[in-house]
C-alpha cells in the first residue's frame, strides 16, 4: 500500500528500549478532504527520513499492522499501526498541454447534401 502527500511533521527518533527505536512521520494527503496520516518507521528504517523535511511531497510505502492485547482485568483490546518501509520524493509535475488547434483545422467541413443524394435506409 502507498500513501502520497506532503510531509507535515517529522518527529525525532525515539529509543523505546535498548533494542528498539522508532521515528514518526505525518503525511497530509492532497484530496478533497485532506487526511493527516501518522506513519511509524522502526529500527534501520528510521534513517530513511534523514534527507526529508516538512513540506516535501512524498510517496510512502506502508504496511498495516494490528495486534491484540489483554489488560490485567482480562479485557481484550486491539491496536493498529501504519508502518513505513520505503519513502520517495515526488517531483512537482508540470501539466503537459497540447498546443491549441486553430478552429479552422479542428474539423473538416461536412460535404454538402442535395436532395438527389438519398440514402438506402428504410426510415
Amino acid at each position: 500500500m502507498e500513501v502520497s502527500g506532503k510531509i507535515r511533521v517529522i518527529n525525532a527518533e525515539q529509543q523505546v528500549s535498548a533494542s528498539f527505536r522508532k521515528r514518526e512521520l505525518v503525511v497530509t494527503t492532497e484530496e478533497q478532504y485532506p487526511q493527516h496520516i501518522l506513519i511509524e518507521f522502526t529500527q534501520d528504517k528510521c534513517d530513511l527520513l534523514n534527507s526529508y523535511k516538512a513540506g516535501d511531497a512524498v510517496k510512502v510505502s506502508i504496511n498495516l499492522r494490528g495486534r491484540e492485547w489483554v489488560n490485567p482485568q482480562g479485557e481484550t483490546k486491539y491496536f493498529n499501526a501504519i508502518q513505513g518501509w520505503r519513502i520517495e520524493r515526488l517531483q512537482a509535475e508540470m501539466p503537459q498541454q497540447a498546443p491549441p488547434m486553430p478552429a479552422a483545422q479542428a474539423f473538416e467541413p461536412a460535404p454538402t447534401f442535395t436532395e438527389e443524394e438519398h440514402d438506402d435506409l428504410p426510415f
